[in-house]
């Protein structure tokens, strides 16, 4: 579920707020209040918002680098170019869909992780707007599904004629080294397809990274979601501030990590700002950190990436794993230490090293809606 980010981040009232003509300079009003004038300094109060910066340890991960090198696939409604906070940011794919973009709504759930993915701010110093995890690598954007809203949903299969499994072998093929995925069902059904499953081991194979959200109905019937749940794959679940497990957020046996998923800021559209609750925005979080240690660790493979993370994450529970709470909480700067570990002492090793390529996956996320959480984009 999501809400448009309106004069405060706290706002339930729906209203679109242009983020080209915020600046830095702005009013920065605090959290809770409104700015005067016509001007509500939303740039500021985006960034502001973005909660998860210090909850990641960003700052501190950002002195190793960000992300500068990596091409990350956003495989979800399409990226819009547009957003000042992406601008440079974003390499135009396929529309792999089938459905005219001028004929409906696109491009809103995946600018929205994208943004959480690469985002740049805008501004002097960028100082307003949304930053990424990644802030320095580039987005693939590969549209495979239509937005919630959008009717056309209701008239074709999720993702019809295999578009997830056709994208995650276009970004394997165009150089991604991380693959995000903030949706579900992507087959049309609730139990994957031997095609996506196919590509996703082809993906590995090529040595990508693919993150995906783990579902949000973990409060209600808690589904099995793919394309989180294929081997290989990393299954993100979602916390919020206090770093608790979210209601919404799937419990599986396949979960890696849990991130960030409630009142997540983020770009929407082509020129506003959401906040939004759900998977989708774990997932697209901690697809940032895969493209962190891929950028300072490029001789991992998509298996020690994976145990990177998992490595790395706070707050890890007895036993070192749950369905809820996977591995722990996923943590930039801790993500990178772990690398360090699992980097060979004289630099970057080639594929044939001694270390598997890939091995079994854990879960991926959903996308994000804050009126109230649902599977997919």
């Amino acid at each position: 579920m999501r809400r448009l980010l309106a004069a405060t981040l706290t706002a339930c009232c729906v209203l679109t707020v242009p983020a080209a003509s915020v600046t830095a300079a702005d009013v920065t009003a605090s959290h809770g209040t409104r700015a005067a004038g016509g001007s509500a300094g939303i740039g500021a109060l985006a960034r502001a918002g973005q909660w998860q910066l210090d909850a990641l340890r960003l700052p501190e991960a950002w002195r190793r680098g960000k992300g500068q090198g990596v091409l990350v696939a956003v495989l979800d409604t399409g990226v819009d170019a547009r957003h000042p906070d992406l601008a440079g940011a974003v390499v135009e794919g396929p529309d792999l869909t089938g459905a005219a973009r001028g004929d409906g709504p696109w491009g809103h759930h995946g600018t929205a992780m994208a943004g959480l993915i690469a985002g740049r701010g805008h501004g002097p110093g960028h100082a307003a707007g949304v930053v990424g995890v990644a802030p320095e690598a580039r987005v693939l954007s590969v549209r495979v599904t239509l937005e919630n809203g959008d009717p056309r949903r209701e008239q074709q299969p999720q993702g019809g004629h295999d578009a997830l499994a056709r994208g995650i072998r276009y970004a394997a093929d165009h150089g991604a080294g991380v693959i995000s995925m903030s949706l579900g069902g992507g087959s049309g059904t609730r139990d994957g397809s031997a095609a996506e499953a196919e590509a996703v081991r082809y993906a590995l194979g090529r040595g990508a990274v693919l993150v995906a959200s783990s579902g949000n109905d973990g409060d209600g019937v808690n589904r099995k979601n793919f394309p989180a749940a294929y081997p290989g794959v990393i299954a993100v679940g979602a916390v919020d501030r206090r770093l608790r497990v979210a209601r919404f957020s799937n419990r599986q046996d396949y979960l890696s990590v849990v991130a960030p998923g409630t009142e997540i800021v983020t770009a929407d559209g082509a020129g506003s700002y959401v906040v939004s609750d759900g998977t989708s925005p774990a997932a697209a979080i901690v697809a940032g950190i895969a493209a962190l240690v891929r950028s300072t660790h490029p001789g991992l493979s998509p298996y020690e990436v994976r145990t990177a993370i998992e490595q790395g994450a706070r707050r890890r529970p007895p036993g070192g794993h749950t369905p809820a709470y996977g591995h722990g909480v996923a943590n930039a700067l801790l993500a990178l230490r772990a690398a360090d570990e699992l980097s060979p002492p004289d630099g970057p090793r080639t594929p044939s090293g001694p270390f598997p390529r890939f091995g079994p996956g854990r879960g991926v996320a959903v996308p994000a809606r804050r009126r109230r959480p649902r599977h997919s984009p």
